[in-house]
């Protein structure tokens, strides 16, 4: 023994070394055939094929939704002016209130508009009077003409004095009718009904007719307006769907609409699309959509954020694959490994539109049909030969906005 190692220590080093040498002689003495990977085992080229999940793919039909953001809008604005100058008497509506069309908000003092009113009517009254003389005289005259009694020239003059106090009659009525207008003018009401916001004035302030700052500002709320964006390429790719024939959509019937508001929460009632603009934004690269929604309990308020689902339509023959039986490769493109006929396993690059629910909508790379390998993906390689499970019988949940269940099964 070495005498610079120390008595305890050569014991546990010889310890060790015979505990690997009892390792070793286990292993050559373990048969040949026992372990997973051996020649005999499950996996090994001797043994059965491995065990793969699938399910048979169907073809079915799906709706399609898309989200997109957007915000709210009032449905009308109307902004509250005088259209004549006084001052403010008194307001009549208290602010944050639902007001009807039509009903008064504001009483300017009306004392200078009475009193141009009545010498309005004074005034007809006058030249009323005036016509009605030159009415008679006129009679008089045509029956004086007649019998020779007046010249010709008199009976000219007072057919022109009928007419001079015809017309008086008919500015004075226009007057009147002026200052009626500005008189009402100063009853300031509603142009729409809706919710008033506050009031910019108080009683015994100054206005003005016409003023640039209005006095108060109605929006009507119910129905109410959202408005959405959407990109050119999406707006595109949706209409190239619908033209060859992979969407479907009711004839005439505009694409129903759901919301999604700022706290997480679902809006109870859907809204319908109304238009989208003509030209897309420049700077932006997006068209907006307009949607209406009603909002009896006033719910929406304008300028919310909110995200919207759109329909766009039905797809009849959807092939839907769940998300655990589509993988990458190392450059990200989706693909599936499906089992064929002779039970080999078979490698297919997929092209996807979309999720929906747990399920990848596939445009190309599987039929309806196949065999689609969900469980037990690490066992096989593409060229591989497996046994399947049939596992159409066990429900998969989804969140697919389809007509039926989300999962092909």
């Amino acid at each position: 023994m070495n005498p610079l190692i120390p008595r305890p220590q050569a014991g546990a080093w010889l310890c060790v070394l015979v505990a690997a040498l009892s390792v070793v002689g286990c292993e050559r003495s373990a048969p040949s055939g026992g372990g997973p990977g051996g020649p005999g085992g499950p996996g090994g080229p001797g043994g059965p094929p491995p065990e793969v999940g699938v399910i048979t793919l169907q073809a079915r039909e799906a709706a399609l939704t898309t989200e997109l953001p957007g915000r709210t809008a009032s449905y009308r604005v109307a902004e509250v002016r005088p259209q004549v100058g006084g001052i403010i008497k008194e307001r009549l509506f208290k602010e944050g209130t639902l007001i009807r069309s039509g009903q008064v908000l504001y009483q300017i003092d009306p004392a200078v508009y009475q009193s141009t009113y009545d010498s309005a009517q004074a005034a007809l009254n006058r030249s009323r009077a005036t016509f009605e003389r030159a009415r008679l005289k006129a009679e008089r005259y045509a029956d004086l003409l007649k019998a020779k009694a007046v010249s010709q020239e008199d009976f000219d003059d007072a057919e022109a004095a009928l007419k001079e106090a015809a017309a008086g009659v008919a500015v004075d009525e226009a007057q009147l009718a002026r200052a009626r207008i500005d008189l009402e003018y100063t009853r300031v009401t509603a142009p729409i009904g809706g919710r008033i916001g506050r009031s910019v004035v108080t009683q015994g302030a100054l206005v003005t007719a016409n003023q640039e700052p209005a006095l108060a500002t109605i929006q009507q709320l119910d129905p109410i307006y959202v408005d959405l964006t959407q990109s050119s390429a999406q707006l595109l790719r949706l209409r190239r769907a619908l033209e060859d024939g992979r969407l479907k959509r009711p004839d005439g019937d505009q694409p129903r609409v759901t919301l999604l508001l700022e706290d997480g929460s679902d809006y109870p009632l859907a809204g319908r699309l109304e238009f989208s603009e003509v030209s897309v934004d420049p700077g932006t690269g997006a068209v907006t959509l307009r949607a209406t929604f009603p909002n009896p309990d006033h719910v929406l308020l304008p300028g919310m954020f909110v995200r919207a689902r759109v329909e766009e339509g039905t797809r009849p023959e959807a092939i839907l694959a769940p998300q655990r039986g589509v993988q990458r490769d190392r450059r990200g493109r989706p693909y599936a490994l499906v089992l064929n006929a002779e039970g080999v396993v078979e490698q297919r690059m997929l092209a996807t539109d979309r999720t929906l629910g747990s399920d990848w909508l596939v445009d190309d790379g599987l039929a309806p049909g196949e065999r689609l390998i969900i469980d037990g993906l690490q066992k096989v390689r593409p060229g591989d030969k497996a046994r399947p499970v049939v596992l159409d019988d066990q429900p998969v949940v989804t969140g697919a906005s389809a007509p039926g269940p989300g999962t092909t099964h």
